[in-house]
């Protein structure tokens, strides 16, 4: 077993950031790497990864629910994490595979929080969600409100439509969760090439000390 696939063995690594930023289209090349370095991996999403979760996250981003709160919001985020922690990333964790996850608490601190959610709340909400099992590193892919959001398709979802004041913010609610986390949470540029943001990536992963 190499270096890298030691250190990440049995780690949790959640890659966030405001939308545009990339962040699937890099999970999926960052899972391809890690395999190829020879880490045993488990690629999830959140909300989703579960059936139970994937029914949650299609009322969370449906268009036609605009009358939803932000109250709401939080728990049916918190409930499709829930169970995606009890059925895929503590198993995955006690078997000593790396979890890769697409969004995790980091995101509901950044978008409910925009929303207007306390942080002490969401974190209350996300104790009963989660307990203890919380990342060892969250990667922030950072990009500016404006570029993210040209760069999505028109087929936006209920969160993606929401206005450029809310993308603002939503962008320095994961921005300001690294300045307070810094030895849990990084930034990364997502404004460069693909191949750019994916070396930064490897990078990351390679010269990070996990605690």
């Amino acid at each position: 077993m190499g270096t890298l696939a030691k250190e990440l063995a049995g780690r949790f690594i959640v890659i966030d950031g405001p939308d545009g930023a990339g962040k699937t289209t890099q999970v999926d090349r960052l899972a391809g790497w890690l395999v190829a370095q020879g880490v045993s991996i488990v690629r999830t999403c959140d909300p989703g990864g579960t059936a139970i979760g994937n029914r949650i996250r299609q009322i969370l981003l449906d268009p036609a629910a605009k009358e939803m709160s932000v109250q709401c919001e939080t728990m049916l985020y918190m409930a499709s994490r829930a169970q995606l922690v009890a059925e895929v990333i503590r198993p995955a964790l006690a078997g000593k595979a790396c979890v890769l996850c697409d969004r995790f608490i980091s995101a509901t601190i950044a978008y409910q929080g925009a929303g207007g959610t306390d942080t002490d709340e969401i974190l209350a909400v996300a104790t009963v969600a989660v307990g203890n099992t919380l990342p060892d590193l969250t990667i922030i892919l950072d990009i500016d409100s404006e570029t993210g959001l040209a760069r999505i398709n028109t087929n936006l979802d209920r969160m993606e439509s929401k206005d450029l004041a809310f993308h603002r913010r939503v962008r320095e609610g994961f921005l300001r969760q690294v300045r307070e986390s810094p030895d849990r949470a990084i930034v990364i540029s997502a404004a460069g090439t693909t191949d750019d943001v994916t070396k930064s990536l490897q990078e990351a992963l390679i010269s990070w000390r996990f605690r």
